[in-house]
């Protein structure tokens, strides 16, 4: 099913983004109704798409026919708050053995805890099959919030982003800061889930051997930067001070001993901010604290595609509580926002994706009642 939002003129929104450019694009609703999608991919070699729902559910979007087919096999999950089954990515071998890798917010002893595993798509079985966890981050906590989590591929790895859970405690024993933990981290595994031997901490006594970056927050963003090769991520502050950030093995982001939110229960700074020899990895890029000017982002892509040649090499983030699609221009590590695409919409923008064939941008929303939305060149 495909129909055009006419109401969301391309001109208008990007002339009140002040974007750098007068090629328009137009807005295609390609599904209606989900329920509280939560990420999208696309299969290697094709236009088809993977979609995941927060309440457990697996969607395949077939392109030729724009058909959905939910497939089983999916994970149990711990759905409450903002638990659920989060992100999905197929494998970098995914032409040859079809496995898909997922994480979810899964029940346990002490309550809940993010989990990465795989799974085969079987499409003529219209399943996950064989369905395998790869990685239970400890401890389970009593919590439904922070869960994360992204996923990527890189030089043969599988990384994962999770979130510090929603702890409060703004000292130096924060859970982030905690490297026994891998809540509040950057994972480093091999394909198989195991732990590789240069990671960071490795073998060092009480720490994590899969932890590759911590002093993170809560990483709902994740992308490969597709000429350096780089891991670049978006995590959400407290209370505004969220942050982009690149990210180095064995690097500390400081959270939330540095930071630029403030207490979401005070209004006032907890932390100092980032700050040149305090030890702590800062961001490529920051907004302000308070809510009138913060990201809290979900979803990202750099755009490669052929479609819209002006934003080539730009960064693409969701923004969930201003409720558009941020369009950013870099240049090497520095990041300008370059526009607000969706911005009239009015929808929780959940996740991003570039089509693969035709460099078209692929949206999902977040709410019950949620579309999966396709911007195209107004011609």
């Amino acid at each position: 099913m495909k129909r055009t939002l006419a109401f969301l003129t391309s001109a208008g929104l990007i002339a009140s983004a002040a974007a750098a450019d007068d090629h328009g694009y137009r807005v295609e609703i390609l599904a209606e109704g989900l329920d509280s999608p939560w990420a999208l991919t696309f299969l290697p070699g094709s236009q088809d798409m993977l979609i995941t729902l927060k309440g457990g559910e697996v969607l395949l979007r077939e392109e030729a026919n724009g058909e959905l087919t939910t497939l089983s096999g999916a994970p149990e999950v711990d759905a409450r708050r903002q638990g659920g089954l989060l992100d999905i990515a197929p494998s970098p071998d995914f032409a040859t053995n079809g496995m898909v890798y997922m994480t979810w917010a899964g029940p346990g002893a002490g309550g809940s805890s993010t989990h990465l595993g795989r799974a085969r798509l079987d499409r003529e079985g219209a399943q996950l099959a064989d369905l395998e966890v790869l990685h239970i981050v400890t401890p389970f906590i009593d919590s439904g919030a922070h869960y994360g989590s992204r996923i990527v591929f890189a030089d043969g790895y599988v990384f994962a982003g999770f979130g510090d859970r929603g702890r409060k405690d703004f000292g130096p024993d924060h859970i982030s800061q905690d490297l026994s933990s891998e809540n509040g981290a950057v994972i480093r595994l091999t394909l198989d889930g195991e732990i590789p031997q240069d990671n960071p901490f490795a073998g060092q006594e009480g720490a994590a051997g899969a932890i590759w970056s911590y002093g993170h927050r809560n990483i709902q963003a994740m992308a490969v930067h597709p000429e350096t090769g780089a891991i670049w991520l978006a995590e959400h502050g407290e209370a505004g001070g969220d942050e982009i950030n690149i990210v180095t093995r064995g690097g500390n982001y400081g959270w939330p001993l540095a930071a630029f939110g403030v207490d979401y229960r005070t209004g006032e700074p907890f932390a100092e901010p980032h700050r040149e020899g305090d030890g702590f990895i800062a961001p490529v890029y920051h907004w302000p604290p308070g809510r009138d000017d913060h990201f809290p982002p979900s979803g990202m892509a750099f755009y490669t595609g052929d479609a819209f040649p002006e934003w080539q090499g730009h960064l693409l983030i969701g923004n969930l509580f201003h409720r558009y699609l941020g369009l950013f221009a870099l240049d090497g590590q520095s990041v300008e926002p370059a526009g607000r695409l969706l911005a009239d919409a009015d929808l929780r923008i959940r996740d991003v994706a570039i089509g693969p064939e035709d460099g078209y941008i692929h949206v999902i929303a977040d709410g019950s009642d949620a579309p999966l939305l396709r911007l195209v060149p107004d011609e």
